[in-house]
């Protein structure tokens, strides 16, 4: 007699009670929770050939079985906002549930070299956007060795042959399958309308989301909203809680505002108080302005140090990271709360010197806010880490499509975690610590994180990237 298989969004199997047919995988007696449809339920799911082959009350046998038991079954959390991109940082979001990680706010030009730098096998999914930064970076001439400008990519407003150069690079960049578009106004403020808008209409006929680091204030932002609406531009705004700060009821307000009117337009928040860049950048230009209080807010990444204003001058002149604590948890929870924000970690990690975010923004949110706090409830926050996220890129990228949702079809990039211990440890001293309770992590199939132990050779991610070649429009 065959046992009716749930259908799931748009996913039907039938599955016989009977079967002898073994599935590569089975997870069996997990709690499924798939925000693109809406399940919450014990259930079974097999894989078979990397993708979930199938879900079932019961009855699915398998080559391997996983023992689901007490554990939320969940889409791998896709994370759009990461720039650790090499093993240690793949490893450390591997354990905190990702199993896709992107770097596009800053980004790169040169596409082809950036995959091709990976292609010897990384634990989880991985993928780039074209970086406007970049882009300036290689057109005016720049001191800084970093992938954040100091000097004229910075501050210098760009000739028309420079800015023919500097979209030219973009368009490249999309057409070589950069997954979306990188900006970052506040470490590029020589960078006029006519250039954002030459970019903004260059990422739209390529139908490349834009995900933009805005300067702090709502003033920054209507200017974007602006820019995105004059051109079709599809606009993402990243880490609002730090672009926002004390603004954010305004800002949010902005966002819903312009949501309401059609335009296309996502947001993220990643879960921490204090934020993480490079002290030489274009944002503390007007450093020496500052009240002497203020340098008190900020930390040396590499040793932990509190800055003075003596410190921080010898510091910028060196050059390196810096983590900027600036913000209430008050403002952190509302930001999380918002049912606009998406979760990103805006993480980076090398070595020992980084910010724990990289280690634990996905654990952080299901330990703290969910779990603790009562901010979120597990399926909205869930949604805010998989199908949100997913939705963002898919219209460009089509890989994107199968990722962060549960059916038939789609790619077993999943996370298996116990929701009552699940927490992140990582600290400000100790980054790199990597979180707890989560059980296992599958990436196309294969187990990344097994009994809640990193899988130390196992690499099945693959690149995600966009299809080569001509304009949306075309």
């Amino acid at each position: 007699m065959p046992r009716l298989v749930l259908l799931l969004g748009l996913c039907l199997l039938a599955t016989p009670a009977h079967t002898e047919a073994l599935h590569d995988v089975v997870i069996r007696g997990g709690r499924v929770i798939d925000p693109a449809s809406g399940t919450d339920r014990k259930l079974d799911l097999a894989i078979d050939d990397g993708v979930i082959s199938a879900l079932a009350e019961s009855g699915l046998s398998g080559a391997r079985e996983l023992d689901g038991s007490g554990l939320v079954v969940a889409p791998g959390f896709i994370d759009l906002h990461q720039h650790g991109q090499h093993r240690q940082a793949y490893r450390l979001s591997a354990q905190d549930g990702v199993t896709t990680s992107f770097e596009i706010e800053v980004g790169v030009t040169d596409i082809a070299p950036w995959y091709a730098a990976r292609s010897d096998g990384q634990p989880i999914n991985y993928g780039v956007g074209a970086g406007h930064i970049q882009a300036r970076m290689d057109v005016l001439p720049d001191p800084s060795a970093s992938n954040l400008p100091s000097g004229a990519a910075a501050f210098e407003q760009a000739g028309d042959d420079q800015r023919a150069a500097i979209v030219e690079r973009v368009r490249a960049a999309l057409a070589a399958g950069a997954v979306a578009v990188g900006m970052g106004p506040e470490y590029t403020p020589g960078a006029d309308d006519a250039e954002l808008r030459a970019v903004l209409l260059t990422a739209a006929a390529f139908d490349a989301s834009v995900h933009v680091h805005l300067p702090a204030g709502v003033a920054g932002l209507e200017r974007m909203l602006r820019l995105a609406r004059e051109t079709g531009a599809r606009l993402h705004v990243v880490h609002v809680n730090s672009a926002a700060g004390e603004a954010l009821p305004a800002y949010l307000s902005a966002l819903r505002a312009a949501r309401e009117q059609g335009q296309a337009v996502t947001v993220e928040a990643y879960p921490y108080g204090a934020s993480m860049t490079r002290i030489e950048a274009a944002k503390f230009a007007d450093w020496q302005l500052w009240p002497e209080e203020k340098f008190g807010r900020f930390q040396w990444a590499a040793t932990g140090e509190w800055l003075t204003r003596d410190s921080f001058a010898g510091y910028r002149k060196q050059g390196g990271i810096i983590i900027y604590h600036a913000r209430s948890a008050a403002l952190t929870a509302a930001a999380l709360a918002d049912p606009m924000v998406m979760v990103a970690s805006d993480g980076f990690i090398d070595g020992d010197v980084g910010h724990p975010r990289a280690s634990g923004s996905f654990s952080r949110v299901l330990g703290r806010y969910v779990r603790e706090d009562g901010v979120l409830d597990l399926m909205a926050a869930l949604r805010k880490m998989t199908i949100e996220p997913a939705r963002v890129l898919e219209r460009r990228v089509p890989d994107m499509a199968r990722k962060g949702r549960l059916c038939v079809g789609c790619d077993a990039d999943l996370v298996l975690f116990d929701p009552g211990t699940v927490r992140d440890r990582a600290t400000f001293d100790a980054p790199g610590q990597p979180s707890t309770g989560i059980a296992y992590v599958l990436v196309g199939g294969q187990p990344v994180v097994s009994g809640g132990a990193l899988v130390p050779d196992s690499l099945p991610g693959r690149p995600v990237r966009a299809p080569a070649g001509g304009t949306a429009d075309e």
